[in-house]
């Protein structure tokens, strides 16, 4: 029988009102269920949120310093632990084993940076133009946080999300994917086992139209942050807008790396295999176009596809595995779908596309990584995000038709640029429209110490991660203070 994960709320473990739980299924082998979740309700959700704005005051009240200890000894229980937690990953989201532990290394930091911020929560001293008068800002953290969270990142986005909020004086109620809920609640479970308050953090699963809908509602709310698709995103925001409260939105990316005619062309296909295929393609900051000057086009896709065909698929558990399987049925379906788009549009497939069937794979979601030629920037593998292994090579004329077709979507999340020429690489940063920009590295691949987010409609709102992180969760406010009389 699998294991049953609770709720978290009010420093309780407690099972929903509803009774009812869903199965967390292995991707790699459908035949696994890794365990059952609680399918709560929107009372589930409120009585979270009641939890979280009762204990607000305390813990705002608690130090920063103090508040931060709490993050220390949090990291501490995961790394005891990381070896567990990233086998539950690979199990639960289908990622490979190395790079889970990396992911759960990655939230450890995030913990212990933002510990460390519990310190170093600077405000300003300002000269005043009056005499005897002192003037200062201080921050203040906003009250309850809701924090709606991703399956392809399933402990790292939790973290960089809670830890800021918390570290802040706020309270939180955190709803994870119901494709990838464990890893939420490992990281919660941390916590309770460090003795944070009851009620600082509280945690509930279930579908995001009930669960989450409840929390972007309910009145002790007064932040969301939220990450995933730009559909759900923008009717999150109308919703939160309504109340008027703070939101920060992370959605979608059709993420360009233009490889120009100076690039080393073996080093240029490890940048471009290793940003759009590792972790099957199911990140937003994935590389999903490859602009290539006309002069290199040739010699690098052969080269692309050379290190592509050598890409190992399977169960993210075993050894040598390169791509593992696409979260769930619905994803697959979404890859399968954009392959034959692709097709009747009129691109090439040079490779891959095809689900793999036959022994173990016929227990999981496996896919082909896929390569397609002859795109032009109209066609909807060029402008709509897969969320898979599919990569669109486009051909540029010269570094300004690169530029044309790099900013030519929606989207501006992440970029790359693959060059030895200092003058086009920064004519580059500074004339693509993207909010993380990379040189002569994956567009994917980003440190919890810098801020992270996009242009355009990729991201809404103040950046995550790094320094800036707070500002989202605490509002600033401006003293006067005349010292005589």
């Amino acid at each position: 029988m699998p294991q049953l994960f609770s709720n978290y709320v009010a420093g309780q473990w407690v099972e929903c009102e509803t009774r009812k739980t869903f199965p967390n299924i292995n991707p790699a082998n459908t035949e696994e269920t890794v365990g059952l979740f609680q399918a709560s309700s929107a009372s589930d959700a409120a009585a979270a949120c009641d939890a979280a704005a009762k204990a607000q005051p305390a813990w705002a009240a608690l130090p920063a310093p103090r508040r931060g200890e709490y993050l220390f000894k949090a990291a501490e229980i995961l790394e005891s632990r990381l070896a567990q937690i990233a086998e539950e990953m690979t199990r639960e989201e289908g990622k490979t084993l190395p790079e889970s532990k990396g992911e759960v290394k990655r939230a450890i930091n995030i913990m212990r940076y933002f510990g460390g911020e519990g310190a170093r929560q600077f405000s300003y001293q300002i000269p005043s133009e009056r005499e005897n008068v002192f003037c200062y800002t201080l921050r203040k953290p906003l009250g309850v946080a809701g924090l709606i969270t991703p399956w392809n990142f399933p402990i790292a986005i939790p973290a960089w999300k809670l830890a800021p909020a918390l570290v802040g004086g706020n309270t939180v109620v955190i709803k994870p994917s119901s494709l990838a809920p464990l890893n939420a609640w490992r990281l919660v479970e941390a916590l309770h086992e460090a003795g944070i308050p009851a009620g600082a953090v509280n945690y509930v699963t279930g579908r995001g139209g009930t669960v989450g809908d409840a929390i972007v509602g309910h009145p002790a709310v007064r932040a969301v942050s939220f990450t995933g698709s730009c559909e759900v995103g923008t009717a999150l925001h109308e919703k939160a807008a309504r109340r008027r409260i703070r939101v920060q939105l992370d959605m979608g990316g059709k993420n360009p790396t233009v490889v120009l005619r100076d690039a080393d062309l073996n080093y240029a296909a490890d940048v471009l295999v290793n940003g759009a295929f590792f972790s099957t393609g199911q990140k937003c900051t994935a590389c999903s176009r490859a602009i290539i000057e006309k002069s290199v086009y040739e010699p690098l896709v052969e080269k692309l596809l050379e290190k592509t065909r050598k890409l190992k698929v399977g169960n993210g558990l075993e050894p040598g595995i390169d791509v593992g399987p696409s979260v769930d049925a619905s994803q697959l379906e979404t890859d399968l779908k954009y392959i034959e788009i692709g097709k009747a549009e009129g691109a090439q497939l040079l490779c891959g596309g095809n689900r793999l069937t036959g022994a173990a794979y016929d227990k999981g979601y496996f896919i082909e990584p896929a390569i397609f030629a002859g795109v032009q920037p109209e066609m909807r593998i060029a402008q709509e995000e897969v969320f898979g292994p599919v990569l669109a090579l486009m051909v540029a004329d010269d570094f300004e038709d690169a530029i044309r077709l790099a900013n030519s979507v929606r989207f501006g999340l992440s970029a790359s640029i693959v060059s030895r020429d200092l003058t086009r690489v920064h004519q580059f940063i500074n004339r693509i429209e993207a909010g993380l920009i990379t040189v002569n590295l994956p567009t994917a691949g980003v440190e919890y110490q810098l801020p992270f987010g996009g242009t355009k409609e990729s991201s809404f709102g103040m950046r995550e991660q790094g320094p800036l992180a707070l500002d989202f969760y605490t509002e600033s406010r401006t003293v006067y203070l005349k010292y005589t009389q």
